[in-house]
């Protein structure tokens, strides 16, 4: 039986999702694009162009929902399939876009730079436990003109699994999609296999900007996934409890839901987010907060209710160095969105707000992952059944260490983490070195660096690649792109 966890009564999912569409039906949202405006007034919205507000109709809400998918599948760079978001399966993919690396060797933050997001790219391709990359570091060493393309050429050179990511201009979007595009073969081929998630973000409270709500729609045009991203915080730009809270993010997520299936309808999405609760003492969002764990799981209760795959920003951690409070947050977060069933889980890595990233806990995620992965198996007889023969074994031999039983399920019945995890006893430790936790995974980190196979990708594409990432740096000034190490 797989292990779940739950915040919501059905009557009350219910009713969040009617009053939502009460406040999308009555009070509307706030949209900054003149084309989304036509379309929705076309479909039969009410617009108030001088306000940019719609005011939404159940009609246009019934149909978007009606078209959604209710599953989105990703396949890596070489186009092998590596997720099914539907039901409760999970995937963890690293948190994104952060503006700050933490350099463990001297405790301090600075800005990332390219080089640094290939270390992360290579490390993040030999992570077994996390299935997809995020662009996760903004380098500083690009005009930020080409920020957002830059990191999914990358992504795409160093690391073959799928990719999460966005665009914060409308400029960023077309190179974006051609670099995918160069990497299937045509838009079809995306199209049979996409390769990203773009995230896309409504504004708190009730507005999407122009930017923001063109994503959503060239998406929708090329069946790119998207992931919603709606950031109510508790008690600042969204009311102070709980459901209040849930019911602003149905509603801006039900918005960007029908941009999308008005666009393309059976466009691909998922229902996700990044709320916090707003910690008034030191004005902050903290993403460790337990509200706010429990927010994200209880609104992917009501996107699976709906029939939508879903995503989450939770197992990340508010604390600005590698120590206990980051495992302590991370580990609680990523626990409760495993056993809730959340599909794509983004967070692994992340420190202080979402802005820093950090290799070494990204390592040691890795192995929180691995665990909640191991939890959400369950528990099921293995050849346990009749129990009388494993026990005369059992008392015959004294032990069933070699027993064909242990051998048959030793690896699929026990989790087995690696080199950042200490299970030795005192002596053992002692022996190889007494390392800490810090020590481990800065040693793992340096290891799997070492140790980096770049993906197989033809030497025509990787041209490709760096061709129209090169043409593109060279319009906002850049006559070369900057030193990575070692050639891919």
């Amino acid at each position: 039986m797989r292990p779940t966890v739950r915040f919501l009564s059905e009557q009350l999912v219910q009713q969040i999702i009617a009053e939502a569409r009460s406040v999308l039906c009555q009070l509307g949202v706030e949209i900054h694009n003149p084309g989304i405006l036509t379309l929705l007034g076309d479909h039969g919205a009410r617009v108030d162009p001088a306000k940019n507000r719609v005011t939404f109709t159940d009609d246009i809400i019934d149909g978007a929902l009606r078209t959604a998918p209710h599953s989105v599948k990703l396949y890596d760079v070489l186009g092998r399939p590596t997720h099914d978001l539907a039901g409760d399966n999970v995937y963890f993919t690293p948190g994104s876009a952060a503006i700050n690396i933490l350099d463990t060797a001297t405790g301090t933050t600075r800005r990332p730079t390219a080089a640094d997001y290939v270390r992360y790219a290579q490390l993040v391709s030999q992570l077994d436990h996390i299935a997809s990359q995020s662009t996760a570091l903004v380098p500083a060493d690009v005009p930020q003109n080409i920020a957002d393309s830059f990191r999914l050429f990358l992504s795409l050179m160093y690391c073959r699994k799928p990719v999460v990511t966005g665009a914060f201009t409308v400029a960023s979007f077309n190179l974006m999609k051609d670099l995918q595009v160069a990497v299937r073969g045509g838009e079809s081929e995306l199209k049979a296999k996409p390769l990203t998630v773009f995230s896309c973000c409504p504004t708190a409270p009730l507005k999407w900007s122009d930017v923001t709500s063109q994503n959503v729609v060239d998406c929708a045009k090329y069946s790119i996934p998207v992931e919603f991203i709606s950031m109510p915080l508790s008690g600042f730009v969204a009311p102070v409890t709980l459901v209040g809270s849930l019911v602003q993010h149905t509603a801006e997520t039900l918005s960007g839901i029908v941009i999308s299936q008005l666009t393309s309808p059976g466009a691909p999405m998922l229902y996700g987010g990044s709320p916090a609760v707003f910690d008034v003492r030191y004005e902050t969002t903290p993403m460790g907060a337990v509200e706010t764990m429990m927010i994200d799981c209880a609104y992917s209760e009501i996107g699976k209710h709906l029939g939508l795959p879903t995503q989450a920003y939770i197992g990340l951690s508010d604390g600005k160095q590698f120590d206990a409070q980051d495992g302590l947050e991370t580990s609680m977060g990523a626990t409760l969105a495993a056993l809730a069933g959340i599909n794509n889980i983004s967070g692994p890595g992340m420190l202080d707000f979402e802005s820093c990233l950090c290799l070494e806990k990204l390592v040691l995620d890795n192995e929180i992952c691995g665990m909640t992965l191991r939890l959400i198996a369950g528990i099921e007889p293995k050849e346990d059944f009749p129990a009388l023969p494993r026990f005369e074994e059992l008392l015959a031999s004294k032990h069933l260490l070699i027993s064909p039983h242990t051998r048959r399920h030793l690896k699929t019945e026990h989790y087995m983490p690696g080199r950042v995890i200490d299970r030795a006893n005192r002596a053992r430790w002692l022996e190889e070195g007494g390392l800490s936790l810090h020590e481990r995974a800065r040693r793992e980190v340096d290891r799997l660096l070492t140790v980096y196979q770049p993906p197989e990708l033809p030497d025509r594409l990787r041209t490709d690649l760096t061709k129209l990432m090169e043409r593109e740096a060279r319009r906002y000034g850049l006559d070369r792109l900057p030193d990575t190490g070692p050639r891919a």
